[in-house]
């Protein structure tokens, strides 16, 4: 039970991370207008993975959903593809993890199974946090490489959002937690289960006796 709290821990960081990743991925705050220069507009713009939205100076802001799949830049649907799988992954992850935790009942009674158990947890929850790192870091690369392309037009500059902060966020909670909970290393349970002693042939010279 040394590692108990351990398993927990990863656990926490890890569903924490999970969680981020879904705000991250609801919301539409992935890009948002850039003030560069002296221009000054009146509304600010917001893209994200499923909309589109716009604030007015007045504080009266209307979102619209993207009209095709197809029309998208592949960038986008790479993200939008790589976000879902993560929270897929996520999922399932958070089920195998609960039923290997030590503190919980389910998966029998066996220890070394039940540390199996936790410790595939914890590579899906790596591979999920894989997929959100680098969904993230494309989108990322895709607006910067939009914002110093000298053909870009000004107006139409972005910078970061807050969705790809909290994406990153969550995929290296995801990470730290998904290598916690790896860390169950079922040798150290085999060394403690108790073997009953040998039990040996009497001799010969025993039997005489009786």
């Amino acid at each position: 039970m040394a590692n108990a709290g351990l398993q927990l821990l990863g656990f926490s960081m890890a569903l924490l991370g999970w969680v981020g990743l879904i705000v991250s991925t609801a919301i539409p705050q992935w890009r948002m207008s850039s003030y560069v220069g002296s221009i000054v507009t009146a509304q600010a713009m917001y893209k994200g993975l499923w909309m589109e939205c716009s604030t007015q100076s007045t504080g009266l802001s209307s979102c619209k959903s993207y009209d095709s799949v197809l029309a998208l830049p592949a960038a986008l649907q790479a993200t939008r593809a790589l976000m879902v799988v993560s929270i897929v992954l996520g999922f399932i992850a958070l089920l195998v993890a609960t039923m290997g935790m030590k503190c919980t009942n389910c998966g029998g009674d066996d220890k070394v199974k039940k540390a199996r158990i936790a410790m595939t947890g914890g590579i899906v929850f790596i591979v999920a946090g894989l997929a959100a790192l680098v969904a993230c870091s494309w989108i990322a690369h895709d607006i910067i490489t939009e914002f110093y392309n000298p053909y870009t037009p000004t107006n139409a500059k972005y910078e970061f959002g807050p969705a790809i902060f909290i994406g990153w966020a969550g995929s290296a909670l995801a990470l730290l937690g998904g290598a916690l909970l790896s860390c169950s290393c079922p040798g150290s349970e085999n060394n403690a289960v108790y073997r009953a002693p040998r039990s040996y042939p009497k001799s010969n010279s025993a039997k005489e006796y009786v």
